[in-house]
């Protein structure tokens, strides 16, 4: 049924898997579409408790595909940008967010920038102890961090300004001791350790764990957490039409990652 995504059910647990780890899970726009298409089907599923978002191989995700993005994209106008992105990256952000079931993030070596926008829309997240956490995009590609800002909300104000303004990794434990990762473990127990997690998650009454979920988000909300969001959406679009993004695309939008290092 997919090409980019591994989708297994192992007893209550639905697993949906970046599979492109020769591309270190770089998420194109299939794979997007793929992961979307994944959770509503695990949540369609009743015998489904928990849905772990997860990857194939070394990495979780190094984020967007930059490559097929500069392939296919590199000349899209204010408005064909806007709808890609509102709904590839935005909408289904959103959608993992408001999920019905629980939601786990299993992740392992990078992820970066719309990786972790997708592992932090997760109810929970679980990290080997190789994992690290980046979003250098503000450096690299001169744009106003990725498409949803979940940042603050997950890793506080002044460590989300310090993350963003340097574009520096946050190491597995780092993010634990801030309260972004749940527990992390050894990489070889990573699957064994998510799948005991998850299982004792799904032993929780649904409906129950429906609830629970829908009072806690109501709780960002309340705080405004999607009209944050939404608004910088609006300021990223914004980002994307400026000399100093004009500059960086014209020497090469893939590149751009490599460059931002130096």
């Amino acid at each position: 049924m997919y090409n980019d995504i591994e989708y297994r059910i192992d007893g209550p647990v639905a697993y949906v898997l970046h599979a492109r780890p020769e591309a270190r899970n770089a998420e194109s726009k299939r794979l997007l579409d793929e992961m979307d298409a994944a959770l509503a089907q695990a949540v369609a599923d009743e015998a489904v408790r928990v849905i772990v978002l997860g990857g194939q191989g070394d990495h979780f995700s190094a984020g967007h595909d930059l490559k097929e993005a500069e392939r296919e994209r590199q000349d899209f106008t204010v408005e064909q940008r806007w709808a890609y992105e509102e709904r590839r990256y935005f909408d289904y952000a959103l959608r993992i967010w408001d999920c019905p079931k629980p939601t786990i993030a299993r992740v392992q070596g990078a992820c970066i920038a719309g990786a972790f926008m997708v592992a932090n829309m997760c109810d929970l997240i679980v990290a080997s102890d190789d994992a690290f956490f980046a979003d250098p995009v503000g450096r690299t590609l001169s744009a106003a961090a990725v498409e949803v800002l979940v940042h603050p909300w997950v890793m506080g104000l002044r460590r989300a300004k310090e993350f963003l303004y340097t574009g520096d990794r946050m190491t597995a434990d780092e993010a634990l001791s801030i309260g972004m990762v749940n527990r992390v473990v050894p990489r070889a127990d990573l699957d064994a350790e998510t799948q005991a997690f998850a299982e004792k998650i799904a032993g929780t009454p649904p409906f129950a764990l429906k609830l629970i979920k829908r009072s806690l988000n109501r709780t960002f909300d309340a705080q405004g957490f999607r009209t944050a969001l939404a608004a910088h959406f609006d300021t990223h679009q914004l980002s994307h039409v400026t000399d100093e993004f004009a500059r960086m695309r014209g020497s090469g939008l893939s590149g751009a990652i490599g460059r931002g290092r130096t």
